[in-house]
């Protein structure tokens, strides 16, 4: 199996160095009490004014809800999520309890996926999110309400053999994974002066 763990320059916790979003899955059922701990962990996350503005959408593979949110997807993420076990839609609640635009909706969904994310990796899941979805067709097949905005699809399930992929997705699959280092985006004084804190 491979899990393309992150060279990472300085210690961080096993469920975030392994974290990363595969595209082959192999296809396995995710039970219902692995999925109540993901969702319990997006349940615990930060959130502005306690507003807990996320939602989620959740089809498993053979159902009418996951075929729905199956025909969003573009044709390059059909190609590859069809693996996949369990398809969702996270949602935010754009405005607060009167009505008011909440500046802090996407923040907060964003945080709670990630602990969904993390709480994922650290159950020997994976999950791939995906902005390359139709979010009107989305909003048409489920009657989501205006106020409320469809962020992003997501697949998640189990890690899959590499080999089952297209040839040029098997590519992207194998390839290292990069990142920028962590002192070309932290600054202090001014932005883009670099901090001390990463010399040796």
């Amino acid at each position: 199996m491979n899990i393309k763990t992150a060279s990472n320059d300085y210690p961080i916790s096993n469920a975030l160095r392994d974290r990363w979003s595969p595209r082959a899955f192999d296809g396995q059922p995710v039970s219902k009490q692995t999925l109540q701990r993901l969702f319990e962990a997006a349940r615990w996350a930060p959130s502005a004014s306690n507003l807990q503005p996320w939602r989620f959408i959740i089809g498993e593979k053979g159902t009418d809800t996951y075929d729905k949110i199956f025909s969003t997807l573009v044709e390059f993420n059909k190609l590859w999520a069809v693996t996949s076990p369990l398809l969702m839609l996270a949602l935010t609640k754009k405005t607060n309890n009167k009505e008011e635009i909440n500046n802090s909706a996407e923040y907060d969904l964003g945080q709670a996926v990630a602990n969904l994310t993390f709480q994922a990796t650290a159950e020997g899941l994976f999950v791939h999110q995906m902005g390359g979805f139709e979010a009107s067709e989305a909003r048409k097949h489920f009657n989501v309400p205006d106020n409320y905005a469809i962020a992003t699809a997501i697949a998640l399930g189990y890690l899959g053999n590499p080999d089952s992929l297209h040839e040029n997705l098997r590519k992207m699959e194998i390839s290292k994974r990069e990142r920028f280092k962590a002192d070309e985006f932290v600054f202090t004084g001014t932005f883009g002066q670099n901090t001390q804190i990463f010399n040796q």
